[in-house]
Order: C-alpha cells, then structure tokens, then sequence
C-alpha cells in the first residue's frame, strides 16, 4: 500500500524565523581596551570600570582614599579577604585650613581617639628584615570637611548622642604644649568653642549621622 507523505505548514512563524541583522564593524583601536559599541570611541583597559575620561579616550576612576579596597595592591603572602568593620573612626576638619593647619589638627585629634580606645590598634609592623614598627589603627580613619555650621552641628550632634570625641579649637594654634591647650578650651564655654576639628569613633551610623552635611577631604 502506497504511502502519501503530505508536507506539514511552517513550524516556524514570520516573527521566529531568523534574521540577518546588520552590525557595526569594530575596527582596531588605537588604545588596547574594551570600546562599547553604543557609545564609539569609548574606550577603557580591560576590567576598568566608567571613571573620569583622561586623554585618550580612557576612562579611569581615582580612589577617594588610601583605603579604598578597589584600588589596594595585592602582596605576596598576604590575605585579601575583605574585612567588614561596624564601627567607623571619623575626623571632621573646618575647610578653612592652611594644609599644615589640617595636618596638625587631624595628628592630635587622632592621638586622643587611640589613647581612650586602645583596643583599635592593631599589631606591630615587620618588615622582611625583621625591623619592628610601632602599630597603627587596625580600621580605616575617614577624613571629612566642612564650614563652621557644619562643625557646630557636628559637635552637638555628638554631645547629644553620648559619643566620646577629641576636639580643636582655633586658639591652640597659639598655644604649645598640652597644658597651655587645656587652659585655652577650659577658659571658654561650651556653646562658644571655636572649634575647627574633631574626632571620634563610634558605630557606623551613629558617626554617620554626626558628621551628616561634610564632604570626604580630598
């Protein structure tokens, strides 16, 4: 018995079948890196994320501070597991600062926040001859900046919230020991300090809130 093979319609529609789609040509850069084909000409090293654009069309992003693990070297024999802190140590300097006004502020401010609290240190430093250093913080010291309303607000912001904090006022720039220093802030009230730096150290949040208003010091 003969047996008729009837062909069946198209499995496939119109709008599955496949198309033949045109594809802007990618030439070879001039830069090695990756080129987006929506956006022409931008060009980044391989892994580079979007950054500020530098000359030749690269674009590179800068760490905000020493601290940012993006931008940290990896060195032979150490860990590079990220370590995660609840708590956060904060300087909060007045922007109107010569720089080596900023350099000596945050110095003593910082002196005062390891001196109450020496569990934040760390263990001494080696190098690979065996030379020992003294320790440092064992967590990243965030740097901020502001005007004198944002100092203030800072400063009863703290107070408010129970929080132990070194301070600096504009008056121990004349001063030279740690006598003298005490004298200058003990000689005026609280709600007159002119205070143009403080540090603390506290949970993330509550710092947070603290220096709320400040821009990270560049």
């Amino acid at each position: 018995m003969a047996v008729e093979v009837e062909a069946d319609g198209a499995v496939v529609d119109d709008q599955q079948r496949p198309r033949v789609v045109s594809v802007r040509r990618v030439g070879v850069v001039d830069v090695a890196g990756v080129e987006d084909l929506d956006q022409p000409r931008d060009v980044r090293p391989p892994g580079a994320d979007r950054g500020t654009r530098a000359a030749g069309g690269l674009r590179v992003r800068h760490a905000n501070t020493v601290q940012d693990s993006r931008h940290r070297p990896r060195h032979a024999g150490t860990v590079t597991e990220e370590i995660r802190f609840t708590t956060k140590i904060a300087v909060l300097l007045h922007d109107d600062l010569a720089v080596w006004q900023r350099l000596n502020v945050t110095a003593f401010l910082v002196s005062g926040v390891a001196g109450a609290e020496p569990e934040l240190l760390g263990e001494p430093y080696a190098d690979a001859d065996g030379t020992e250093y003294l320790p440092m913080f064992r967590q990243p010291v965030m740097v901020f900046a502001g005007d004198g309303d944002v100092l203030r607000a800072a400063h009863g912001r703290a107070l408010s919230r129970g929080l132990r904090f070194t301070v600096f006022t504009r008056e121990l720039f004349a001063t030279g020991n740690d006598r003298d220093n005490r004298a200058a802030v003990a000689a005026v009230r609280r709600d007159d300090l002119d205070v143009v730096g403080l540090a603390l150290h506290g949970p993330r949040n509550a710092v947070d809130k603290v220096v709320k208003g400040a821009r990270l010091h560049h």
